[in-house]
């Protein structure tokens, strides 16, 4: 019990000390990990309320570079896709949907990785797509980060708004998803409610540690660094389906 007490510490440690350092990537990095000997519908709640506050702090560090009019556009299309998530993850066989996220993050990931980055900014449009599937695979899998950060990251220049907004995104997409999970009772749980007491002091120092080094990062190699998170932690979810095929 204490050892995976400590695995646990120490994934969420290394998970928020990413989002402090790039914006996201708790749940890209910390979901796979804990879902390996956890159920999604424990795994998900918990890394969501975590979030949660997360974005809190991140979007009140650095409030005055939120980009709001991003942020009207993708977050009517998120509560489409959160009402739909949450159905999915309490009714639908996840392996599927989770081999195509973990596709869809190695491919965007590698791109960024990469520096294959298209000249000048997306759409708008894109947002429609970017909210659908970013908060429906949040709600599933409490991995909402690759869409909406493909999508900021090519309408957005400055690094730290990058940041801001989607903590400020998360604060009321995320805000709606766990509504949803609370109206589920997914949150009433008594190892649910410990988990996320006993989460929050290594969201908190992961937080920390991230945020003092982001500062000293360009923003190209802060796309490279996003890249890779991407580009690991999808390969990790295709991994995680087949633990779970060998053990069906």
């Amino acid at each position: 019990m204490t050892a995976d007490y400590l695995t646990v510490f120490g994934i969420l440690l290394a998970a928020y000390f990413v989002r402090g350092l790039t914006g996201f990537g708790s749940g890209l990095i910390s979901v796979p990990l804990l879902a390996l000997n956890h159920p999604l519908t424990f795994v998900v709640p918990l890394i969501m309320a975590l979030d949660f506050i997360a974005s809190f702090i991140l979007g009140g560090v650095n409030s005055r570079q939120t980009n709001w009019g991003e942020i009207k556009r993708l977050l009517p299309f998120g509560v489409i896709g959160a009402s739909f998530g949450v159905f999915a993850l309490l009714r639908f066989p996840s392996s599927p949907i989770l081999v195509a996220l973990g596709c869809f993050t190695i491919f965007f990931g590698m791109r960024n990785a990469l520096g294959v980055q298209p000249k000048g900014h997306i759409s708008a449009l894109w947002a429609v797509p970017a909210g659908l599937i970013g908060s429906g695979a949040g709600a599933l899998f409490g991995t909402s980060a690759p869409p909406y950060i493909v999508y900021l990251t090519h309408r957005l220049e400055d690094k730290t708004a990058v940041r801001a907004t989607f903590s400020w995104l998360f604060v009321l997409d995320g805000g709606f998803r766990l509504a949803l999970f609370t109206a589920a009772g997914l949150l009433f749980e008594s190892k649910t409610q410990i988990a996320i007491a006993f989460g929050l002091i290594p969201m908190t120092a992961g937080l920390y540690l991230g945020n003092r080094v982001h500062v000293d990062i360009s923003r190209d190699r802060l796309l490279q660094v996003i890249g890779w998170i991407l580009a690991g932690t999808g390969a990790s979810l295709i991994l995680k389906v087949l633990i779970w095929g060998a053990k069906a």
